[in-house]
């Protein structure tokens, strides 16, 4: 019965699943809460932080998820993102913070355009493009910083604070929220806390981020236009010989993968916590991104529920430290306990062996040290980038001519 039930989930819409799996994260969490008193794991403060940190994630997850669907890989995003610093700073104190995000997605937009010259155009292996991007994009921004921002701020890292969005919060839901989670209630307070997170201190940008996953997911699998361009990624040689033209929705792709990219180094910028560039504050999250896209199976849904574990995780070691990231540990044993009960149900008996081991070391580390760090908890988003993605490998389903070079008529 179990198994039925469970091969009925299997066929549910990505959003569905990716439902299912939220709601069962925030449940492990409120059990997490419960047992280790941690209440920072599901406060508002937290939540309100993640969607802060994870938006660049979500928009570079985005643009790599554009760029794939077409066949491209797109391991530029990082330097892409550097590009859309730059960009948004020097707009954004120009003219404003709404400049800083048509410069951060023009200059982003730029870098996708090079990565598409060279990939789709000159068939550049796409790993190496994408890293000359990533080290252009250093470069030249560290350049440019240093002849445009140290006659204003007398640091060539930095720009001068720049002017952001005001923030607001959506009327009574918000506060609702908040008087839910102080009530201090078993899951209905850790629930009321995760979502206060995602209705207090909005910008335009954070909306605007959301707001992109349901027309990103519209356009790719909902219109002509994205079922020709997902073509192009899966058989050009079939979709070329419907007419398609393959070579110009792979050059749109990219520009609009590295636009998104550039979007997210823009939500860098105009972070309300921060307000200007710095250089090196990118710090890897293109590759989170990409690692977000992956995680979330080249789906929208997917890299949406990848993203907010991404800046969650960020969000609770910068606001509560080790002694939070510590009782993550403890989460993730019960996650590991659950996987294995679900392998076991389907009789997969290496993968339950293999994540009740897994458990059973991070219940070790767990039980060893009373906190975790700060060297080592400045570093959580990225081991779990590591884990996430080893765990995620065996579901894996990308785009069937990922990578590959493509000339057109070759298959005449």
């Amino acid at each position: 019965m179990t198994a039925a039930v469970l091969e009925r989930a299997g066929r549910l819409p990505g959003w569905a699943r990716s439902a299912l799996i939220a709601a069962g994260l925030v449940l492990i969490l409120s059990v997490t809460v419960t047992l280790t008193g941690q209440t920072q794991l599901a406060s508002s403060g937290t939540s309100e932080a993640a969607v802060r940190l994870g938006l660049p994630i979500l928009f570079a997850a985005l643009g790599g998820l554009w760029a794939e669907r077409a066949g491209i890989i797109n391991i530029g995003l990082e330097g892409m993102m550097v590009l859309g610093t730059w960009g948004a700073a020097w707009a954004g104190y120009q003219w404003g913070p709404w400049a800083a995000v048509l410069g951060g997605l023009a200059f982003g937009a730029l870098g996708g355009l090079v990565h598409a010259i060279a990939t789709v155009t000159f068939n550049v292996n796409h790993i190496v493009s994408g890293v000359a991007i990533t080290l252009l994009g250093t470069g030249l921004t560290k350049y440019l910083a240093t002849l445009v921002f140290t006659p204003v701020s007398q640091n060539p890292r930095q720009s001068p604070r720049l002017e952001g969005f005001e923030q607001f919060s959506v009327p009574g839901l918000s506060s609702g929220l908040q008087a839910l989670e102080a009530q201090q209630r078993v899951f209905v307070s850790d629930l009321a806390g995760l979502l206060s997170g995602l209705v207090t201190g909005l910008t335009p940008i954070v909306v605007l981020g959301f707001g992109l996953v349901p027309v990103s997911y519209w356009i790719l699998w909902r219109t002509s236009f994205g079922l020709r361009l997902r073509s192009s990624g899966e058989s050009p040689v079939a979709a070329e010989s419907l007419g398609v033209n393959v070579i110009a929705h792979k050059y749109v792709a990219v520009i609009v993968s590295g636009a998104l990219a550039g979007l997210g180094g823009a939500a860098l910028v105009l972070n309300p916590g921060q307000l200007g560039y710095l250089e090196n504050q990118v710090g890897g999250r293109g590759y989170i991104g990409l690692a977000a896209m992956i995680f979330g199976n080249w789906r929208p849904a997917g890299l949406l529920v990848g993203s907010a574990l991404f800046g969650y995780v960020d969000g609770l070691q910068l606001r509560a430290g080790g002694e939070a990231v510590h009782a993550l540990l403890y989460g993730a044993t019960l996650v590991a306990v659950v996987v294995a009960v679900l392998w076991a149900i389907r009789r997969m008996w290496t993968a339950t062996a293999v994540a009740l081991g897994a458990g059973a070391v991070v219940y070790a580390l767990y039980w060893a040290f009373d906190t975790v760090p700060s060297e080592f908890a400045s570093y959580a988003p990225q081991l779990v980038t590591l884990i996430v993605l080893a765990a995620a490998s065996q579901r894996l389903r990308p785009p069937a001519r990922l990578g590959d070079e493509y000339r057109r008529g070759e298959g005449g």
